[in-house]
């Protein structure tokens, strides 16, 4: 079955940089563009940015657009989420997602456009 492992999330402060990592098992990673999902407390999630399946296109929310970089290693069925000069209100739990068989030539941006989702890791960024 699917599985989405998120690792690398933890307490940061105003600046820092942390990398988030998902190793995918389960389905042929390859071959999915993937997106990185995050929820704030008390919100909606929220798509941050996404890859193509060959990593040639990336993608980016405009609340993280010069900061955050993605980046995938298909021979590691991994995918990466490179946070720098992080703020408070990038704290959330982030979200490994994989989409749905329409979608998974591009990067969808509605998290009803993906059918499978990491356990998620915590992100918390103090001032």
């Amino acid at each position: 079955q699917v599985q989405l492992v998120e690792s690398g999330g933890g307490l940061a402060q105003l600046g820092d940089s942390l990398t988030l990592s998902c190793t995918a098992s389960g389905f042929a990673f390859s071959t999915y563009a993937m997106s990185w999902i995050r929820q704030a407390p008390g919100k909606g999630r929220e798509w941050v940015s996404g890859i193509y399946a060959d990593g040639s296109d990336t993608y980016y929310a405009t609340a993280v657009r010069g900061r955050f970089t993605i980046s995938r290693d298909n021979t590691k069925n991994t995918m990466y989420l490179q946070m720098n000069n992080l703020k408070p209100d990038d704290t959330a739990v982030y979200y490994c997602a994989k989409p749905s068989e329409e979608c998974k030539d591009y990067v969808c941006y509605s998290s009803s456009s993906y059918d499978h989702w990491g356990q998620g890791t915590q992100v918390s960024v103090s001032s």
